[in-house]
């Protein structure tokens, strides 16, 4: 993998640490999660986001706390580096009330409003139309505002991925669409699913500014993810990152993983992007010899502290299970 160029790059120590810090809760959260999901502490779906760090980290650089995002059910990453307690999420992973989502959601329904995390969607493409209504609401208020949309390349193939690029690019709509192409979907190749295989040019077709970058390089994404949004915020209507992936675990924690190769799977672990980025910047000197340690050793602490608090927080009491449903009795929501 291409690492930053240093003379086009500039980060600071500080920045650099930060990143590395983000993708390394993630990775440490999540192999927790895949632990915890195998003692039972953890029930329902887990998708995990292992490999595809990068992305999540890059993104989120490039919004401001007044940016609206909408993740896919693989979010767990993507609600961590938007800033959601790791005590929050794991809470929700755990089905608590004090999880983000008052653990009605799970693994695939983290959501957070104050923060403008709009979910966690568990419908493949779901996200987009929300995405397109939060930015019309943007535009119609004038707000200057991105919304950004996380989706797989599987997404493509639905009908409202075509329907969302058309009516963003129609009404030049402040959208940043990122499509993380980890090239098997659930379970599917990217060749034996799309006729063009490039996802960028389907955004092109609608007539968006896209770009393909390596979503195994973090600093990479963040300077496609700033180009994006610098544009966006100008005025000049939606953008689309194509970001090349790869998820080193299965779709999910009930894949046989039948569709792959060990040895493919393994010769993408070579692109790591917390081992690869870790290995430029010490060469660089952005990060201290030791540092990685004392990163580790930090994020270790929070991540044992938020599964104590998901193991003593509370059950949502039984008398509360019908409030925010709608029922047709009552005409609404309960409360």
């Amino acid at each position: 993998m291409r690492m930053p160029d240093t003379q086009k790059v500039h980060l600071s120590r500080e920045h650099a640490a930060e990143l590395l810090r983000a993708m390394l809760l993630i990775r440490r959260f999540e192999e927790r999660c895949a632990a915890l999901y195998s003692a039972e502490k953890i029930r329902g779906f887990l998708h995990l986001y292992i490999g595809q760090e990068a992305n999540a980290v890059g993104i989120m650089q490039a919004l401001g706390p007044e940016d609206a995002v909408v993740a896919t059910y693989r979010e767990h990453g993507h609600a961590l580096a938007r800033g959601l307690p790791p005590s929050e999420v794991m809470a929700e992973m755990f089905g608590k009330a004090t999880g983000s989502s008052r653990g009605r959601g799970g693994s695939m329904h983290i959501f957070d409003a104050k923060r403008r995390f709009y979910g966690g969607n568990a419908i493949v493409g779901g996200g987009l139309p929300l995405a397109v209504g939060l930015a019309l609401a943007d535009k119609m208020q004038k707000r200057c505002r991105v919304t950004c949309c996380f989706f797989g390349e599987g997404a493509a193939a639905e009908g409202e991925f075509h329907e969302s690029l058309n009516l963003a690019a129609l009404w030049k709509l402040p959208v940043l669409f990122v499509c993380e192409n980890n090239r098997y979907a659930m379970g599917t190749a990217i060749e034996r699913s799309e006729s063009v295989i490039e996802i960028a040019t389907h955004a092109r077709s609608y007539g968006i500014g896209a770009e393909t970058v390596d979503g195994m390089d973090v600093v990479a994404v963040e300077c496609a993810a700033r180009k994006a949004t610098d544009e966006i915020r100008a005025g000049g209507g939606p953008r689309f990152l194509e970001n090349r992936t790869y998820r080193f675990r299965a779709h999910s924690m009930f894949d046989a993983e039948l569709y792959r190769s060990k040895s493919e799977v393994e010769e993408w672990k070579k692109k790591d992007p917390i081992v690869l980025f870790s290995h430029w910047a010490e060469a660089t000197g952005l990060l201290a010899a030791g540092r990685q340690e004392e990163i580790e050793a930090g994020i270790m602490r929070d991540i044992e502290g938020a599964v104590a608090h998901a193991e003593q927080a509370p059950w949502e009491p039984v008398a509360d299970l019908l409030s925010d449903v709608y029922t047709p009795a009552s005409g609404g929501p309960t409360s």
